[in-house]
C-alpha cells in the first residue's frame, strides 16, 4: 500500500493497525464516575496522550512511512506542521532510520520544537501562514528528494488514525456516539471510517472551538472553508479541512459542534482533576462541547471521546 488512492476500507484500515502495532502505543481508556455524574452520561476516554511522541499522530505517521518504497525511504521524508504531526513523522522516521526534513512556523510551541529536535528531525523554520509552510516545504522536497507527508489530507494518514477508534471500539463495544475534535479531519474521517465499519448504528460527532469554526462552515457548505481566526487555546485545531477529509466527514459524520474557548479550559482543567491526567487544549474540546451543548442529547448515551495529546507548555497553563 505504497500509494492509498482510495478512502480506506476495513481491510485497509486494519492492515495499517498491523503495521503500525509494533511502533506504536495501544494506549488505555479511562472513565470517571465524577464526571459521569457530572454530564449524566457514561464516558470513555480514549488516551492518546499516552501514545509515543504524546499524540495520536504517530498512528498516521507510521503508517504513510512504514508504507513507502524503499527507494522513496531513503531520500527520506517531509512534512509541514506546527508540533503534533511534527514530532511523529520525526519519531517514525528515526524508527525507518531515514531523514526526516520538518518545516515548522516560528509560532511552533516550544515543546513540541523540542520533541522534533529530540527525535532527530531536521526543522526548517518560516512565518506563521500556510503559503509559507507549503512555499518552504516545497523549496526542501526539491533540494532532498524528499516525500512529502501530509499531515492529514493523505489516505495512509487517515487509515493509520483510523486504527485509534478501531481499538476504543474493541475495547468498549457498544457505544452510541464518538465525539472527535476536528483541526485537519484527519483523525475525524479515520474515526468517522472505523465507526461505519466496526459500529454502524453509532454516530461520529466532530468538536470544534467556536473560534475556529471552519470545519463547521465546511460541513454546511460542502467545500473546504478557510481559517478566519486562529486565536483559539486549541492551538492543534487551527488547520482547515482537506478535500479528502472533508468528503469522508459528509459522508460518516452525524454533524459538527462548536465548543466555547471558557469551556474548552473549564474542560481541560476537569480532566486533568478527575482523571489526573495531563492533555492539551485541543484535547479538552469534545467534553467542552458536550458542557456546551443544551439539547440534552448526550445524556444517558455511552461516548467515546478521543484524548487526542498531552503536549502542553507546563509554563503557560490557561489557568495559572
Amino acid at each position: 500500500m505504497n500509494h492509498l488512492n482510495t478512502v480506506p476500507s476495513l481491510a485497509h484500515i486494519q492492515e495499517a493497525h498491523q503495521r503500525i502495532s509494533p511502533f506504536i502505543v495501544r494506549t488505555p481508556v479511562l472513565h470517571s464516575d465524577a464526571l459521569n455524574k457530572m454530564f449524566h452520561t457514561h464516558l470513555f476516554f480514549k488516551c492518546e496522550n499516552f501514545q509515543h511522541t504524546g499524540s495520536f499522530k504517530l498512528r498516521g505517521a507510521s503508517n504513510a512511512i512504514f508504507s513507502l518504497d524503499e527507494e522513496s525511504a531513503q531520500k527520506g521524508v517531509a512534512t509541514h506542521s506546527s508540533g503534533n504531526h511534527a514530532q511523529a513523522v520525526a519519531y517514525a522516521a528515526r524508527k525507518h532510520s531515514i531523514p526526516a526534513y520538518i518545516v515548522m512556523p516560528t509560532n511552533a510551541p516550544k515543546i513540541k520544537i523540542e520533541g522534533v529536535k529530540e527525535y532527530g528531525g531536521q526543522i526548517f523554520f518560516c512565518e506563521p501562514t500556510l503559503e509559507a509552510r507549503e512555499r518552504t516545504a516545497e523549496e526542501v522536497i526539491g533540494k532532498t528528494g524528499a516525500t512529502f507527508i501530509h499531515p492529514f489530507n493523505d489516505y495512509r494518514i487517515i487509515a493509520g488514525q483510523a486504527s485509534c477508534a478501531k481499538e476504543l471500539i474493541e475495547e468498549v463495544k457498544l457505544l452510541d456516539v464518538i465525539v472527535c475534535p476536528v483541526g485537519g479531519g484527519g483523525l475525524l474521517s479515520g474515526t468517522a471510517l472505523s465507526t461505519h465499519y466496526l459500529l454502524p448504528h453509532s454516530q461520529v460527532i466532530a468538536a470544534e472551538p467556536a473560534l475556529a469554526d471552519d470545519a463547521f462552515r465546511s460541513f454546511q457548505s460542502g467545500k473546504v472553508e478557510p481559517v478566519l481566526s486562529t486565536v483559539t487555546i486549541a492551538d492543534g485545531l487551527r488547520t482547515s479541512l482537506g478535500e479528502k477529509t472533508l468528503d469522508i466527514m459528509q459522508k460518516y459524520v452525524s454533524s459538527v459542534i462548536l465548543a466555547k474557548e471558557e469551556s474548552i479550559v473549564k474542560a481541560m482543567r476537569l480532566i486533568w482533576e478527575r482523571l489526573k491526567i495531563i492533555i492539551e487544549p485541543s484535547c479538552a474540546v469534545p467534553l467542552a462541547a458536550i458542557m456546551d451543548d443544551t439539547s440534552g442529547f448526550f445524556q444517558g448515551k455511552q461516548i467515546g471521546i478521543i484524548l487526542t495529546g498531552g503536549n502542553v507548555d507546563l509554563d503557560k497553563l490557561p489557568w495559572q
